[in-house]
């Protein structure tokens, strides 16, 4: 009986390394790589129309979707919500226009209501791998960025190439590209300054936020924004896949993490960086350098199975010795935080690191997994707070 059993174990084990041998084997070609990374045919929102945001809770043309061009010819999708407040005061008039996707969002009120309003306040939401602008916890997430102010926070959300409506294939230069091109939109289109933009980023959508806060901070003259959030980031994908289970289970390449050899070796493949830890430096000291203030809030929680929440330490870190005027290492900062975070018992831990140009927070949250947490009042108090030091300044 004993040895039926160990053959049939041996097989077992053999098909298993097998598959993974065939895995890592597809992993290192650029296609493959890309569903992956970014997961973009994995629609969640197969049954409803996304022209139609009533049908995931909204109040009718509370949302207008509408398509924003990007820099190299591409349409992509876009939802610009208004605050509930503001909706409330002109809920007879936007009742009454026609709903679903509009070609000139220009034509449409609460285009105007933005655009008109000098108290206006936008956020530029970047979302995570998978899904739509419609999926999971994003609604949530969305109300909770303008609960704080639901009169004149306004949140414009999109998705990449390749997603949902979106046209083209994703990669790290064209989702950069795409955020840029949605920026510029609000910027020249949208007419809002860059002091009433705030950027929001959740999972990969942090190392979007990153490369677009980078890219307009080198312009000249430097442009900085309100401030940035972001939820769940990650410090590089080398660094992400060496620990990453996908739905919190199936490894990628941490069984060979052991293995530092053949993991570097395997890390060669790896086409989209997202170097975020190395971005965030750079960021923070070309806006040293610049005459305006900066903003950045890290939150993560503990029990995110899916980006460990070390790599918002590692990215806090990175941040730090940008700011500092000597080196820190990772060891000092964390004997640091011994003494200098605030404490805040089940709810988790802040720690700020401050200079006469910036701040940045890093908020360890007991709960809240990888995508609940976009819902919760953390996120709602870290917007309140950005645009309120941003009125101030």
């Amino acid at each position: 009986m004993l040895h039926p059993l160990l053959k049939y174990s041996a097989l077992s084990a053999a098909v298993a390394i097998g598959l993974y041998a065939i895995l890592l084997g597809l992993l290192t070609t650029s296609s493959f790589q890309a569903h992956v990374v970014y997961l973009h045919r994995i629609q969640m929102t197969w049954f409803k129309d996304l022209d139609v945001p009533e049908s995931f809770g909204f109040l009718r043309n509370q949302v207008t979707p509408f398509s924003i061009p990007s820099s190299d010819g591409g349409a992509l999708y876009a939802w610009h919500i208004l605050p509930v407040e503001l909706y409330r005061q002109h809920e007879s008039t936007l009742t009454h226009e026609a709903s679903g996707f509009v070609q000139r969002v220009e034509s449409r009120l609460a285009f105007k209501m933005l655009r008109d309003n000098p108290e206006a306040r936008l956020i530029v939401h970047m979302h995570g791998a998978a899904g739509t602008v419609g999926s999971g916890y994003r609604v949530p997430n969305y109300r909770a960025l303008s609960a704080g102010d639901p009169q004149n926070i306004h949140v414009l959300t999109f998705d990449y190439r390749g997603f949902g409506r979106s046209q083209g294939t994703p990669s790290e230069r064209g989702l950069v590209m795409d955020a840029i091109s949605v920026v510029e939109w609000a910027m020249n289109t949208a007419g809002i300054p860059p002091s009433r933009i705030m950027i929001f980023g959740q999972s990969i959508g942090t190392a979007v936020t990153l490369a677009v806060s980078e890219h307009f901070v080198l312009q000249s003259p430097p442009i900085v924004f309100a401030g940035a959030v972001l939820v769940a980031p990650f410090a590089d994908v080398a660094s992400l896949v060496a620990t990453y289970r996908v739905a919190g289970s199936i490894p990628l390449l941490s069984p060979l993490a052991r293995f530092p050899e053949l993991f570097r070796y395997l890390s060669t493949y790896i086409r989209d960086s997202w170097s975020s830890k190395d971005r965030i430096a750079r960021y923070i000291r070309a806006s040293e350098d610049s005459e305006e203030r900066y903003r950045v809030t890290l939150i993560h929680a503990e029990d995110d199975w899916d980006i460990p929440y070390h790599h918002t330490q590692t990215l806090f870190w990175h941040a730090v010795k940008a700011m500092a005027d000597h080196d820190i290492s990772y060891e000092e900062l964390e004997l640091k935080k011994n003494t200098s975070k605030t404490d805040l018992g089940a709810a988790g831990s802040v720690m700020a690191w401050q200079t006469n140009k910036g701040i940045v927070r890093e908020e360890i949250l007991k709960t809240g997994l990888h995508d609940v947490i976009m819902g919760n009042p953390v996120v709602t108090l870290a917007v309140m707070r950005i645009f309120d030091q941003s009125s101030g300044s």
